[in-house]
């Protein structure tokens, strides 16, 4: 009697595996149905506390006058009746009494499962009539396949702000729509709406404040509706709708385990919210695109049940069903296969796009969805400059000249791929990120050199040691300077600087010897501690310095510098500032003139020469200028009399030059207090938004500070004159 009443629950409740952690016993409950199967929008028991029945693994039954049930501590699923002990269960048009009385019978009558096995597959049989009637009435866009076509998909601004450190505000998300429309990306994932303000007024300032082009592309996210209400009366699904995109994308459970302990719904309740959200979105006219969170996990956990939440929300009538490697820790090699299973059993019915949403976990984001859309993925989602959360989601700045230079796929983006590399700076920029150097296309060493063999073949033949030119994806190439170098890098370095030898041999001789000697002067200097790798402003000039009737357009002849202080005691000096900055104006005795107790610290003077660029005969030639300034300390104090120095006859130097960086390294501290220190600083033209760096080394660690400071202002204004200025004893060699 009790194998009986348990194989007619077995086959009532459909889903409820015996346990979830072993998924043959669960394909097992599926022999009703196949994966095409699914409930609708509304379908669910009503709710009564008369008789409860879950399935278990345990053998334990309690049995009582008003209620049965059987324990389930995974599975949480539950079919309940009301007072009549009637199931009324709710399909997309359907209401049907599915028994009368079953559970009774059940307990006392063996016969009683093979008379509900008829009413379930007839409720199955009417629901998927249903659903085909829905088929007809929702006719998503036509699908796209992979490899040949691909969609991008861009979440930056949405996924990919839940990356540490990551904060951008309204006006910064509108900045950014705006150049990846631009740059053509198909989609825009621009927020959630109904998680927080920002997005919400993101999408409001949008209609007004975004082209036409732009919004077009826009994607409002958000999920299923909750548990045991109607996505019409969901506010977050509400909210979707009053974005007024074209598209939304919403996020749904596809992995067992994750719906019945993490969300703790039951499996065919978990297929109502996606039916149901998905139906009424696309009622309301929207594209809806179903990221199925979990998906190749849940595969790998039940493929039978993650394959029907696919289903369900295809049958709804979604455009796009995109498989998420959300933990990313899967491997391309199980990313092909799942993916090639969905493909060929949902990609291109009803017109549906298989898209691909894939975690850097393991460092394969970008190779696993390059390998889903092998395997005929039609669309990728992932962020510039692969941000996100953890370690980050599938990089665009990757997938997508990889798919378009490597893959030959048709992208709408294709022909503005010569954008790429300003598109992924300009979010970093935005984002307040520093840009990876190393990342590939767009990273600043991407196509940087350093081997002097490399270098030499590259002379030859670009394609010697590059995948495919830079300018493809608006980079450059660069060829490093260090001990490594050979003389082919340093004669790069001089052509680049504009520095001409003429084509005979006897010039070209003289520029190898020229090049040789810099060479051996790097190799001296990276051996006590230089390194000219991230400064080549710095080289620059050396190459321009050994070169013969080169006029620098100032020099220093000596500088001084005086450091001060009344207190010795740092942590006496530290609170004796603070409580400055909290009472840092007070008032005269006598009058209402504010005074600030601001108190330098150091004193510097310089003395500088500079030619006189319109000097006539009997004129000086040069002219010297002595200047002194207070500081907060000594570097600061040299900086400031510099500048006051240097701005009467050049003024850029103080109406547009910055310093943003100032870097410091001890480089030999077992020599205490005597060790070298080697000082990188670098510089910003804020007119001309070019950046440059500046190197030097000495165990004074003021004069290794000025050096390079003094480079990093000849610097500025060698780079802001089109020509240099060139000494007498140039023309007296030439002639």
């Amino acid at each position: 009697m009790m194998a009986t009443m348990r194989s007619c629950l077995m086959s009532t409740i459909l889903l409820l595996p015996y346990d979830i952690h072993q998924p043959n016993n669960f394909v097992n409950s599926l022999t009703l149905i196949d994966h095409r199967s699914h409930f609708g929008s509304t379908t669910r028991s009503n709710i009564n506390s008369n008789t409860v029945v879950s399935m278990s693994p345990r053998k334990h039954y309690e049995s009582g006058s008003s209620s049965t049930t059987i324990n389930n501590r995974n599975a949480r699923s539950r079919i309940e009746t009301n007072e009549d002990n009637h199931i009324q269960t709710k399909g997309v048009g359907v209401d049907r009494d599915l028994t009368a009385d079953w559970v009774s019978e059940a307990f006392n009558k063996p016969d009683a499962a093979n008379r509900l096995d008829v009413s379930l597959q007839n409720y199955l049989r009417s629901f998927e009539d249903h659903q085909q009637d829905d088929a007809e009435i929702n006719t998503p866009m036509e699908a796209v396949v992979g490899p040949s076509n691909v969609l991008i998909y861009d979440t930056s601004l949405r996924d990919g702000t839940q990356g540490e450190s990551i904060s951008v505000s309204c006006d910064d998300k509108l900045k950014i729509a705006a150049q990846l429309s631009e740059f053509q990306i198909d989609y825009i994932e621009a927020g959630w709406p109904g998680s927080n303000p920002k997005d919400a007024e993101f999408f409001a300032r949008a209609r007004t404040e975004l082209s036409s082009d732009t919004r077009s592309k826009l994607v409002a996210f958000g999920s299923t509706r909750r548990k045991r209400i109607d996505a019409k009366d969901d506010t977050q699904i509400q909210a979707l709708l009053d974005a007024e995109t074209p598209t939304v994308c919403i996020v749904a459970k596809s992995h067992l385990w994750q719906v019945t302990d993490i969300i703790r719904a039951t499996p065919e309740e978990n297929l109502e919210m996606i039916h149901d959200s998905v139906s009424h979105l696309v009622s309301n006219g929207r594209k809806v695109f179903v990221d199925l969170e979990h998906f190749y996990d849940g595969y790998g956990h039940n493929a039978t049940y993650a394959l029907q939440c696919a289903s369900t929300a295809a049958r709804a009538g979604a455009s796009g069903l995109v498989l998420c490697d959300t933990n990313g820790g899967s491997m391309p090699w199980t990313i092909d296969t799942i993916t090639r299973d969905v493909v060929s059993q949902l990609g291109g019915r009803d017109g549906v796009t298989i898209g691909i949403h894939t975690h850097n976990d393991c460092g394969m984001a970008s190779a696993n969805s390059l390998m889903a859309v092998r395997s005929g993925a039609g669309m990728v989602q992932g962020t510039m400059n692969g941000i996100g959360e953890r370690t980050g989601n599938a990089d665009l700045c990757t997938i997508i000249p990889s798919l378009a230079l490597h893959g030959s796929s048709n992208l709408t983006c294709r022909d503005s791929l010569s954008g790429l590399t300003t598109l992924s700076r300009f979010v970093d920029e935005t984002m307040n990120r520093s840009p990876v150097t190393s990342a590939p296309f767009v990273g600043a060493s991407a196509f940087a050199h350093k081997g002097g063999l490399h270098v030499a073949a590259m002379e030859r033949s670009p394609d010697s040691y590059q995948h495919i030119d830079p300018t493809a994806v608006g980079n450059e190439k660069r060829v490093l300077i260090s001990e490594l170098s050979g003389r082919q890098n340093i004669l790069d370095k001089i052509r680049e600087a504009g520095v001409l030898f003429g084509d005979t041999h006897e010039q070209s001789e003289v520029m190898s010897e020229r090049a040789n000697a810099i060479l051996e002067r790097v190799k001296l200097l990276e051996s006590i501690g230089y390194t000219f790798e991230g400064a080549d402003a710095s080289v620059h000039l050396m190459i321009l310095h050994a070169t013969r009737g080169y006029c620098p357009p100032f020099s220093v002849l000596d500088y001084s510098a005086q450091v001060f202080d009344s207190n010795m005691d740092s942590a006496s000096r530290v609170m004796r500032k603070q409580q400055q900055q909290r009472q840092k104006q007070i008032e005269d005795d006598d009058s209402s003139v504010v005074i600030q107790r601001a108190s330098p610290t150091a004193r510097a003077t310089i003395k500088i020469r500079t030619p006189n660029v319109d000097a006539k005969h009997g004129d000086e030639l040069y002219t010297d200028r002595l200047e002194a300034a207070d500081g907060k300390g000594p570097i600061d104090a040299l900086g400031t009399a510099l500048t006051n120095a240097l701005k009467s006859s050049h003024p850029l130097l103080s109406q547009s030059v910055i310093i943003v960086d100032y870097k410091v390294r001890i480089l030999d501290p077992k020599t205490a207090t005597e060790a070298a220190a080697r000082v990188m600083i670098e510089f910003k033209n804020v007119e001309t938004d070019t950046s440059w760096t500046t190197v030097s080394v000495d165990r004074n660690i003021i004069s290794a500070s000025l050096n390079a400071l003094v480079d990093g202002f000849e610097y500025a204004l060698i780079e802001d004159h089109s020509e240099c200025m060139l000494c007498d004893d140039f023309f007296d060699w030439e002639q």
